[in-house]
């Protein structure tokens, strides 16, 4: 298969750019998460106020936006790269990739046992997210020194 020739200056750029989009949008999830529990352990008047910030709705909104754009972007990262080099290249940033995004649908799995106040399942969320956070940055480090390969070779 080949790739129109006005595509091939930037389509190896789109994942790299989605999963920066992703780092960002990970980091918020995070800071939504935590007000989240901030709010459910917020008593009175203080307790009011975090809830009229919605943390739980757009959490989940977050999070579902995440797992949509994580699979899809692994998968165009992966259709990318074979497009280009006739070939995957089977190393740590390609591993790291196929587990983080398991480990995000892991994640947005455990919802519905969270929702019913299933602790085990919230601290499981919590602990792949925080490794997944973690992840994620080594990756963008990992996946910078691709693209500096990309654009010297070009």
């Amino acid at each position: 298969m080949t790739v129109p020739s006005f595509l091939e200056p930037v389509l190896p750029f789109f994942h790299p750019l989605i999963m920066w989009v992703l780092l960002g949008l990970s980091g918020y999830a995070l800071y939504l998460g935590v007000q989240i529990r901030r709010t459910r352990s917020a008593a009175g008047d203080r307790k009011k106020e975090l809830i009229k910030g919605k943390f739980n709705i757009k959490h989940h909104q977050i999070g579902s936006l995440l797992l949509a754009l994580m699979v899809l972007g692994t998968i165009g990262g992966m259709a990318v790269t074979y497009l280009n080099n006739d070939k995957l290249f089977v190393g740590p940033h390609l591993l790291v990739g196929l587990t983080m995004t398991s480990m995000v649908a892991i994640s947005a799995s455990l919802t519905p046992l969270m929702q019913k106040g299933n602790d085990i399942a919230r601290y499981t969320h919590i602990a792949l997210n925080v490794t997944l956070l973690g992840l994620f940055s080594w990756q963008a480090v990992t996946g910078m020194q691709i693209v500096q390969k990309i654009l010297t070779k070009s």
